[in-house]
């Protein structure tokens, strides 16, 4: 097992702690609930794709066997409304976790629409790459995101990410191959912690 998962960390409101087998009553309310939301960036398997779809319980196991080789860091998000016990409001992915001489990873991230526009996602993509930068000891994060995703593309510009460019054909969204747009972060960049200068701009 690597050192650096599991993780829980904790910011104000919101809480990212490892994703896990009963989370999926409120996983599987939430994307049933918001599927029109959801469904336009979602990704998909092409029609020659070998893989086939995993079940809740499938996808949590696989998460697992690749965190334990630090491949992956996959977190609940957690949010504790005012006055309100904290409730399973989204996930935050790092994926595609490399080390030696990349040492980089990728974020993913969704929000239950109910709660979008608090900065919740925001704050818990902070708070993962501050952990990544500091802990894990990444050199590199990504967002990769389709253009036409305007709120998505909201979190890495409120963050102080750089948009690197475009890449055609990135990845089959929604049924079909999709342009994404690039946008990184560097460890040092920010020196004072991603998270820090978020709630300093607020």
């Amino acid at each position: 097992m690597v050192n650096f998962w599991p993780a829980t960390l904790e910011q104000g409101q919101v809480r990212l702690r490892p994703l896990r087998y009963r989370d999926e009553a409120a996983w599987s309310e939430i994307r049933n609930r918001g599927r029109t939301w959801f469904q336009p960036w979602d990704a998909t398997r092409p029609a020659n794709s070998r893989e086939v779809n995993l079940s809740f319980a499938q996808l949590i196991r696989s998460y697992l066997r690749r965190a334990r080789k630090g491949l992956v860091l996959p977190w609940a998000v957690e949010y504790a409304p005012e006055g309100g016990k904290p409730v399973f409001a989204g996930q935050v992915t790092i994926s595609g976790i490399s080390f030696g001489s990349a040492s980089w990873g990728q974020v993913g991230y969704w929000i239950d629409p109910k709660w979008a526009g608090r900065g919740i996602i925001p704050l818990a993509v902070a708070m993962a790459t501050d952990y990544c930068f500091e802990t894990v000891g990444l050199h590199r994060i990504e967002i990769a995101i389709r253009p036409e995703n305007t709120n998505s593309l909201a979190v890495p510009r409120k963050l102080g990410f750089r948009y690197e460019g475009r890449r055609e054909n990135y990845m089959h969204v929604a049924g079909d191959w999709r342009d994404h747009d690039v946008y990184v972060l560097h460890a040092g960049d920010i020196p004072e912690g991603v998270v820090a200068r978020f709630l300093a701009n607020r």
